[in-house]
């Protein structure tokens, strides 16, 4: 049990026997009346972002959420094969946990994977990944009518917008939260 004074980003909530992750939260005083917790919550398993508000100082359930370091090996149908980085221990998360991830997911690139009470809520990547561009046109300089990017195709198969100047081969920083690309590596 925590209070709602206690809450931070990341943390797992336990409401209405469903698993929420807090995304955002701002303690609010107004000048009239008692203070409270304005939340937006994800729920775990569906996704769902629901904004909520708690009065000041309640309790709250917080669950058990066991957060472990692990590397992805490989693809295994439907299912995305991870090993614990301490006892070598393989976890089998299916494509709907992964969600978007999969699109950044490379071989051997160290991820951490939730878990509660055995179960893998979900999984958390690095804030961004090198991928390298295995497809894209060549970029003419004169040729545009916008900003100046085109389609390139990276490793996983993942379409993304990248500047003229990039081409077949080079490798570059895309952004998991967005998808976008940051800088050429």
């Amino acid at each position: 049990m925590a209070t709602t004074n206690d809450l931070k980003n990341g943390l797992v909530l336990k409401l209405d026997n469903q698993l929420w992750q807090v995304v955002e939260f701002q303690h609010v005083k107004p000048g009239k009346g008692p203070a409270f917790v304005r939340t937006k919550i994800k729920n775990v398993l569906s996704g769902k972002i629901v904004d909520k508000t708690f009065n000041a100082g309640i309790k709250v359930e917080t669950a058990t959420v066991d957060r472990r370091d692990m590397t992805y090996l490989y693809q295994d149908g439907e299912d995305y094969i991870f090993m614990d980085d301490e006892n070598y221990e393989q976890v089998s998360v299916s494509a709907t946990t992964v969600g978007d991830y999969q699109n950044f997911l490379l071989e051997n690139q160290r991820v951490i994977v939730a878990t509660n009470e055995g179960n893998v809520l979900f999984i958390e990547l690095p804030a961004s990944v090198v991928m390298e561009i295995t497809y894209t046109e060549p970029g003419l300089q004169g040729d545009r009518s916008n900003a100046g990017t085109k389609p390139a195709t990276v490793e996983t198969g993942y379409e993304i917008q990248v500047p003229l100047f990039l081409n077949q081969g080079d490798k570059i920083k895309v952004d998991t939260r967005s998808g976008a690309y940051i800088s050429r590596v």
